[in-house]
């Protein structure tokens, strides 16, 4: 019996050889399927881990409260004022009156208020240049509160975090993003070192540790290459930076000689902070917590919706919705190429039968059984398919990475997508191939050595 089958397959490897450039052709179909196949798996599973990798910087228990700058504001007055007007609300208008902007005692109040809330965060950002003694580089510079790297699960690689008494006294220290430390201090050790932000000279304590910043998670909201960062503590920020808190007289001339109605617009972002975090200590509640948080602010704020509420868990649910679509439907239109190669195969095989009609005759007429014949040319149809299939797994590897390097989607290769290749090559040949092979092997002996 092993002797049969090795016979069998020495057949089909020699006819397939001599049609070379045939079963080359032939075997296209399964190539590009099983590339597209695997290249759409590991996009797939790249998105995956995107979006564990996002959960991560976000925070899997957090809501981000943002404030928003004067454009943003204008425009959500704009929309509110429009629909006061279908409803022919005679309110006055929010204009009338003031707000603080987001502000670390929304946080405080927050916290007192609501018992699900289990800590808050703050972070104003400023972007400058900073410098060492060599080169100059823009970065942003973070003021933060001394839950900050906690709450977003960043830790220190090297030196050390701030302590209480930086928090305080708003001593002049800084920790550099690790990209950022790699690019002020590219041959040497950064830490006690000095670099000169803005005007001011701070003393690196420590360097942050690497965290994930490929484009589509730079893009979501609240988030930031926090590689490129430079954090000090939110007192520091507020007595040598900026301070938002704070109406001088200069500002409140400024703002009468523009007619402003208000010192709280006086700058591009009058929000006293640009950041809360919320830690909530129960993820069932993030999105029944997001109107309650939103109610809250809108009392806090003389009902002037100047914040953004963002909820990462939902958000980033919804992303992975929609990446789970798109990968099936590209998996789809992949399966389809499989499906097109494998019939290219059967149209072949059966090409193959009628040219081979004579040679069937002749082994059948020495012996050969039903089943040997079609052992050969399922062996021909499953040996075409599944060098497609290698051919196809080399190609969705390469498509994998250039997919990365050009659009900076992340992929994942796994043993899994190429283990699925190579079985689904194996069975679109079989699949494809038993139809020609049962009408090779069902053919009259007598009527195939007759044959002209």
């Amino acid at each position: 019996m092993f002797e049969g089958l090795l016979y069998n397959i020495i057949i089909a490897f020699e006819s397939i050889a001599q049609n070379k450039t045939r079963a080359l052709l032939t075997s296209l179909g399964i190539v590009f399927g099983v590339s597209s196949v695997i290249a759409m798996l590991a996009i797939g599973k790249g998105a995956s881990q995107e979006i564990v990798e996002k959960l991560k910087i976000l925070g899997t228990n957090n809501i981000i409260i943002t404030g928003l700058d004067k454009k943003e504001f204008k425009k959500s007055q704009d929309v509110a004022n429009i629909e006061n007007e279908e409803e022919g609300s005679n309110s006055p208008t929010q204009k009338q009156k003031f707000s603080p902007g987001l502000a670390i005692q929304d946080g405080e109040i927050i916290l007192k208020t609501l018992p699900n809330v289990t800590r808050f965060s703050y972070e104003t950002v400023i972007d400058l240049n900073v410098r060492n003694n060599r080169s100059m580089k823009q970065a942003s510079l973070v003021g933060i509160d001394p839950n900050y790297f906690d709450i977003n699960s960043i830790t220190t690689v090297s030196g050390r975090k701030f302590a209480d008494l930086d928090h305080v006294r708003g001593n002049r220290v800084c920790i550099l993003g690790s990209n950022l430390a790699k690019r002020l201090f590219p041959t040497e050790k950064p830490l006690g070192k000095k670099v000169k932000c803005g005007k001011i000279w701070l003393e690196v304590i420590g360097i942050a540790s690497q965290k994930s910043a490929s484009g589509s998670i730079k893009n979501l909201p609240g988030i930031r290459n926090v590689n490129q960062d430079i954090y000090t503590p939110y007192n520091t920020l507020k007595i040598y930076f900026v301070r938002r808190d704070v109406v001088n007289s200069s500002d409140l001339r400024r703002d009468r000689r523009r007619g402003e109605e208000s010192p709280s617009t006086k700058k591009e972002k009058f929000s006293q902070i640009d950041k809360l975090i919320i830690e909530i200590n129960d993820t069932e509640q993030m999105v029944s917590s997001s109107p309650i948080l939103r109610k809250l602010l809108l009392r806090l704020h003389n009902n002037k919706e100047d914040f953004k509420i963002i909820v990462p868990e939902l958000l980033l649910e919804q992303e992975k919705s929609t990446k789970q679509i798109f990968n099936i439907v590209l998996s789809v239109i992949a399966s389809i190429s499989l499906i097109v190669g494998g019939i290219g195969i059967m149209n072949i095989m059966f090409s193959s039968v009628m040219e081979r009609t004579k040679e069937i005759g002749i082994r059948r007429a020495v012996g050969a059984k039903q089943g040997d014949i079609r052992q050969q040319f399922i062996i021909e149809a499953v040996a075409i398919s599944l060098s497609g299939g290698i051919i196809g797994i080399f190609f969705g590897l390469a498509m994998s990475f250039t997919i990365e390097q050009i659009t900076e989607i992340k992929t994942i290769v796994s043993l899994d997508s190429v283990l699925i290749s190579f079985f689904v090559s194996i069975g679109v040949g079989l699949i494809f191939g038993i139809t020609p092979a049962n009408k090779a092997a069902e053919q009259d002996p007598i009527t195939l050595l007759r044959y002209e």
